[in-house]
C-alpha cells in the first residue's frame, strides 16, 4: 500500500472518532498538508506531515505507516509520531484539566441551554475568532 485516503487514515489511527468527523475536519480545512487544505479523498504517503486543529488546538502527526482498517489504540499509535510543539501540548494539556473533559460550562442550577442560547454557541465555536485560523 503506498497511499491512502487523508480520512480513513485519521479516522484508522484514532485521531477522530469517526470517519464523518474525519471528513468533515477535511471539508472544513482542519486538516492541512504543508499548508493546504485537504479534501477528504486526497491520497496521503508515508512521511507527509499533516496538521490537524482539533477543538481549537493545532496538532501536527507525521505519517509512519498506512492503514485503512481501524486498529486498537496500542497498535495506531506505531503508525504515526505526534510532532505537535511543546507549546501547543502543554495548552492543550491544561485546557483539558480546567474542563475535565468537556468544553463548555455552565453555572449550577442554569439548566440546559436554550435552543437560542445553543445556536450562539455553535456559532460561537465555528467563527474564525475561535479556531484563529492561522498558520505558521
Amino acid at each position: 500500500m503506498t497511499k491512502v485516503r487523508v480520512d480513513k487514515w485519521l479516522w484508522s489511527v484514532r485521531i477522530f472518532k469517526t470517519r464523518t468527523l474525519a471528513i468533515d475536519a477535511c471539508k472544513s480545512g482542519r486538516v492541512r498538508l504543508g499548508g493546504e487544505p485537504l479534501k477528504p479523498s486526497h491520497l496521503i504517503s508515508e512521511g507527509d506531515v499533516l496538521t490537524v486543529r482539533k477543538e481549537g488546538f493545532h496538532f501536527q502527526y507525521r505519517v509512519l505507516q498506512l492503514i485503512e482498517k481501524r486498529v486498537g489504540a496500542p497498535i495506531a499509535v506505531t503508525c504515526y509520531e505526534d510532532i505537535t510543539p511543546a507549546e501547543e501540548k502543554n495548552k492543550y494539556q491544561a485546557w483539558f484539566l480546567n474542563t475535565s473533559g468537556s468544553a463548555e460550562k455552565r453555572e449550577k442550577g442554569a439548566g440546559r441551554p436554550t435552543k437560542k442560547e445553543r445556536r450562539e454557541l455553535d456559532e460561537f465555536k465555528e467563527s474564525t475568532v475561535y479556531w484563529n485560523d492561522e498558520y505558521d
